[in-house]
């Protein structure tokens, strides 16, 4: 998997999470500032971040979208700051072509799409056009399946359609399951739980769970008290060979990869 100059092997490696946004369902408002999203993202890479994921609208269920102007005015000048003082590949969290195209001529390094380039093809075209990694995450509208995990590996297949159509190499590709997105809290433990089954479609592939309803269903916790129950989804994105967890609590996160890594013996 190469995003911007780097290569990512063999390992479980992390993608942080900076919310630049006031309404994202755990951190809104903390970091939608250009200085504190920079004191965090310093924060983020010392704890061991491999990649920073900004995101300039919430995409929580029920969340209002905006407009594409309104999230590059958020987006554009933290993406621009951070590459220009960190030395770290940065993902901008967008399903709009322009945002994207803008994110990245300020210097993203990837696309994280939450409708997989099926909301706006175009994505496919910037990701393309820029050799940007894009990550691209299972969704659907409605959690209406006949066979869920075939039907998500069926959804997968046609993104991924979508990407090669437009030109995306293979080494920029990854692949989200989509805990919390069209799928209902059975099946957002067994997507997780099967999370390996992704693999078959040759490409690495991201577990994003951190802090969501999921571990909150579960445990019967707000968001703010879910570290234990979002640590338990990264043991197991380990044990199932996932390459990236997108978390919002780094230093947590990479202490429990490094642990579980060391039990198996990766390294």
């Amino acid at each position: 998997m190469l995003i911007g100059n780097r290569e990512y092997s063999d390992r479980t490696y992390i993608m942080g999470i900076l919310n630049v946004t006031p309404d994202s369902f755990s951190d809104g408002g903390r970091y939608n500032s250009i200085d504190k999203a920079l004191k965090h993202t310093e924060k983020m890479v010392a704890e061991g971040a491999d990649i920073i994921d900004v995101g300039g609208e919430s995409t929580r269920p029920g969340h209002i979208q905006i407009s594409d102007e309104e999230e590059i005015e958020r987006v554009a000048p933290v993406i621009e700051r951070i590459k220009s003082e960190f030395d770290v590949p940065v993902s901008i969290d967008t399903y709009k072509s322009k945002v994207a195209a803008e994110a990245v001529r300020v210097g993203a390094d990837m696309l994280n799409d939450i409708w997989g380039f099926k909301y706006d093809r175009e994505m496919a075209d910037v990701a393309a056009k820029n050799k940007a990694a894009c990550c691209l995450m299972h969704n659907r509208s409605e959690a209406n399946y006949s066979d869920f995990m075939r039907d998500v590996l069926s959804d997968l297949k046609e993104c991924i359609d979508i990407a090669k159509s437009a030109g995306v190499e293979d080494k920029y590709i990854i692949l989200d399951p989509g805990v919390g997105f069209g799928k209902n809290y059975e099946q957002n433990l067994e997507v997780t739980d099967k999370v390996d089954m992704l693999g078959t479609l040759g490409y690495p592939v991201l577990l994003a769970a951190s802090r969501k309803s999921m571990i909150g269903n579960a445990l019967n916790l707000p968001s703010d008290e879910r570290l234990e129950g979002t640590l338990a989804t990264t043991v197991i994105a380990v044990l199932r060979g996932c390459l990236f967890v997108r978390v919002h609590d780094v230093k947590e996160n990479k202490r429990v990869i490094t642990m579980t890594e060391k039990i198996i013996g990766r390294y």
